[in-house]
């Protein structure tokens, strides 16, 4: 670990390891500590050591570099694009892209604005999403998330937004109704919002189509994003899904949404898209809306410098080749289903494992002090950040997080290991964070 640092970290009073090299699904660090990674927020799908994305990205330099966005388009760009098209649900259109998922959710809040302004709708400005979500750190994607944790430094930055119930079966499901009535449910809170705040004022609903990091992978249930579609429909809504973490494959689909058989009017993708790479993400929008650009004012008032960069372009296609070439979706239901086995073997009687949850390689851990109530533990004991702590110090890079039933209480463990996984390395995960969580409540007990 370096004593000294000019660089501005997280957590500037914590050293950290210096990572060295990739080795498939291990990092190396600087002084040959290995760690399996199946936390990296959901980015390293391939592992770090693709030897076919990184010979893509070298012939990319030698080619070319940069172009900027505003003067061209390059075929690496053209290419990625008409993959996308040609895998993603329904009549999507087109494919904006950028460098990180906040920016791709900036870019749709924005966009939907501006479809609304294009089509002669000007008073639809207001956004509504859900409680306990995750969109991104840019101050509008943070604005519209429900992260109330990372919300609360700039909430008088923030644009005002409507949050509604989260479709979270485990702590909000009535014993009295089945999970599609409760989806139905949940689902039908938006147009009670649309209608309280005028639906002619509203201009999107945004959700993650599988909840992520602030409530630890939580998914939806059948039929609770088909009514959300139907409402939006009915209302003139636009339709916002946000894939930057649970697209691109991690629960076994390309796209996330196309197990809810919903297509939405904008998507967002980032993160597995270019594994890690290269910095990409993507807003892909369906005919509708690229429409209303096209046939209106014709231009988008928006743009960033690296919009569409060709190295990054060519190491994301790389990728989505990769993943198409070695069947690397299958690879996810398989491995998902053998990595949800192994933790129900080894934590379904677990005294302080409330849940487990997830689709695919995207599976979240929720702990509990008490079984019978889901009383959630005091966040005082920091459970998440121990866990964290033991698994690295084991060589487990995992994903916790707290304040995961209301914003304040709660933990979770999120799992998002690449898809390259073998069974062994499955039960090398499932062993080291075993050993962190016995360590960590070993700590409280004592």
């Amino acid at each position: 670990m370096s004593a000294q640092t000019h660089v501005f970290h997280r957590a500037p009073k914590t050293a950290l390891p210096v990572a060295a090299k990739g080795d498939g699904i291990y990092i190396v660090d600087s002084e040959g500590n290995r760690y399996l990674d199946a936390g990296d927020a959901a980015v390293s799908c391939l592992g770090h050591s693709d030897p076919e994305v990184t010979t893509a990205i070298k012939a990319q330099l030698d080619d070319l570099a940069f172009a900027h966005n505003g003067f061209f388009t390059s075929q690496p760009a053209e290419d990625l694009a008409d993959l996308i098209i040609s895998k993603a649900p329904g009549d999507m259109r087109a494919v904006y892209y950028l460098s990180g998922g906040s920016e791709a959710v900036e870019t749709a809040l924005k966009m939907s604005r501006q479809y609304h302004l294009e089509t002669g709708q000007p008073n639809r400005s207001k956004f509504i999403a859900r409680r306990q979500s995750y969109h991104g750190n840019t101050l509008g994607a943070l604005g519209v998330g429900g992260n109330l944790f990372r919300r609360e430094p700039y909430a008088p930055l923030m644009v005002d937004t409507s949050h509604i119930s989260p479709c979270y079966v485990y702590r909000d499901k009535r014993d009295d109704e089945s999970e599609v009535e409760y989806g139905i449910r949940v689902a039908n809170e938006l147009e009670t919002e649309i209608l309280r705040l005028g639906a002619e004022n509203v201009a999107a609903f945004i959700a993650e189509t599988v909840g992520g990091a602030t409530a630890g992978v939580i998914p939806p249930v059948e039929g609770y994003f088909k009514r959300i579609r139907e409402i939006c429909d009915q209302y003139g809504v636009i339709m916002i899904l946000d894939e930057v973490m649970c697209g691109m494959g991690r629960t076994g689909t390309l796209f996330a949404c196309e197990q809810d058989d919903v297509v939405p009017d904008i998507v967002c993708i980032a993160k597995a898209l270019g594994a890690g790479y290269q910095p990409i993400s993507a807003t892909v929008v369906s005919l509708k809306v690229y429409n209303a650009f096209i046939n209106g004012s014709g231009a988008f008032q928006h743009g960033h410098t690296y919009l569409g960069h060709p190295t990054a372009c060519a190491a994301a296609l790389a990728v989505q080749r990769k993943i198409k070439k070695d069947d690397l979706l299958g690879a996810v239901k398989r491995q998902g289903a053998a990595l949800v086995e192994k933790l129900h073997a080894r934590f379904g009687n677990h005294a302080h494992v409330g849940d487990i949850r997830g689709r695919g390689l995207f599976q979240g851990i929720e702990f509990v002090a008490d079984r019978a109530t889901k009383e959630p533990f005091d966040p005082a004991l920091k459970l998440n950040a121990r866990i964290k702590k033991y698994a690295f110090e084991d060589g487990l890079i995992c994903y916790p997080g707290g304040a995961t039933a209301d914003g304040v209480r709660g933990d979770h463990v999120l799992l998002a290991p690449p898809y390259i996984i073998s069974d062994e390395q499955l039960d090398e995960l499932v062993e080291k964070l075993g050993g962190a969580i016995d360590k960590t409540f070993t700590d409280i007990s004592g």
